[in-house]
C-alpha cells in the first residue's frame, strides 16, 4: 500500500528540517564568536559538570597560592630576623671574650664594652618583636609584642600560627620567641644585662660565655627548623604553579573550542542551511491556487 503524501506534509517536513538546520547554524555562530563549547549546561551537562569540578580546584589552587605567599612572608621574616640576631649574638660573645680578659683592659675600654653590649641587647629585643603584616612573627597568635620590656613572654603556649598549602597539608610559618631568644632571667638580653653589670663591677665574664654558646646554639636550632619549612612551603609553591597550568588546561579542553575545526563547521552548516532554503523554496512553490490559476 502506498502511503499518501499531502502538500501540507512535505512543507511541514521541509520546514522542521530547516529550523533544524537554523539550530545547528546558531549554535555553531555562538562557538565561533564566544570560544566556548557550550553556552549554558544543559548544552553538554557532562561537560558542564566536568567544568564545575575543574573551576572548584582552581578556586582551591588560588586560595592555596595565597596561602604559600602569606607563609613565605612570614618564614622569610622570622629567617631574616633570626639570622640578624645570630650575628649580634655572635658579636656579643666576642665582646664578651674580650671582656674576660679583663687584665688587658682599663675601665674605659671596659665600659666601651659594656655600652655596646647594651645596644645590642636592644637590637636583639627588637628583632625578638619583628612583626609582619602588623603580627609579631615570635608569639604566636598573640597580637601584642612577643617581649616586653622587662623580657616577659607574651606568646600564647600552643598557639601556633599555620598556613593550609594543598589539600593534606599544613605548615607551621611563626616561630617561638620563648624556644629562640629565652624567657625572663633565662633569656639571651638578661644575660646580656649581666655581662654588662659584671663587667660595670669588675667581676670576671668568662662564665658567661658558656650561657652566650647555650643560647646562640637554641637560636640557631631555632633558625634551622625554620629554613626546612621554608624550603618545605617553597617546593609546595613549584606544585601549586604546576597545578595551576594543568587545571587551565584541562578547563580549556572541556569549556574551550578548536577554532579551526569550529569555523570549518560552520562554512559547511552554511552552505547545508542554503541548500536546505533553496531546496525548501522549491517545495513550498507549487500550491493548489498555481494549479487552479
Amino acid at each position: 500500500m502506498i502511503s499518501r503524501v499531502t502538500t501540507q506534509a512535505m512543507t511541514q517536513t521541509a520546514l522542521r528540517n530547516l529550523q533544524s538546520g537554523l539550530t545547528t547554524l546558531s549554535r555553531l555562530q555562538d562557538q565561533a564568536t564566544s570560544q566556548r563549547a557550550f553556552a549554558v549546561p544543559s548544552d553538554d551537562p557532562a561537560a558542564a559538570s566536568t567544568a564545575l569540578d575543574i573551576h572548584a580546584a582552581q578556586r582551591r589552587a588560588t586560595q592555596y597560592a595565597r596561602n604559600i605567599d602569606d607563609g613565605l612572608a612570614w618564614l622569610t621574616t622570622v629567617d631574616n630576623s633570626l639570622t640578624a640576631s645570630t650575628d649580634l649574638l655572635s658579636r656579643a660573645r666576642d665582646l664578651t671574650a674580650q671582656g674576660a680578659n679583663s687584665g688587658a683592659l682599663d675601665a674605659t675600654a671596659l665600659e666601651a664594652i659594656a655600652v655596646e653590649l647594651e645596644g645590642i641587647r636592644s637590637e636583639l629585643l627588637a628583632q625578638a618583636n619583628t612583626r609582619v603584616l602588623g603580627r609579631s612573627v615570635f608569639a604566636g597568635t598573640s597580637d601584642a609584642p612577643a617581649f616586653a620590656a622587662d623580657y616577659s613572654f607574651s606568646g600564647i603556649a600552643g598557639g601556633e600560627v599555620h598556613r593550609r598549602i594543598s589539600d593534606g597539608e599544613t605548615v607551621r610559618v611563626d616561630a617561638s620567641g620563648a624556644e629562640a631568644f629565652g624567657v625572663g632571667a633565662a633569656s639571651v638580653f638578661a644575660v646580656l644585662d649581666a655581662v654588662v653589670a659584671d663587667l660595670r663591677s669588675g667581676r670576671n665574664v668568662g662564665p658567661r660565655l658558656a650561657e652566650i654558646d647555650d643560647r646562640l646554639n637554641t637560636m640557631l636550632g631555632v633558625q634551622g627548623a625554620v629554613g626546612a619549612r621554608q624550603n618545605q612551603v617553597l617546593r609546595a609553591k613549584e606544585a601549586a604553579l604546576d597545578a595551576k597550568v594543568s587545571l587551565e588546561a584541562q578547563r580549556a579542553a572541556v569549556e574551550d573550542v578548536d577554532t579551526v575545526e569550529v569555523l570549518v563547521a560552520l562554512r559547511a552548516q552554511e552552505l547545508v542551511y542554503q541548500s536546505a532554503l533553496s531546496v525548501t523554496a522549491r517545495v513550498l512553490q507549487p500550491t493548489l491556487l498555481d494549479f487552479l490559476a
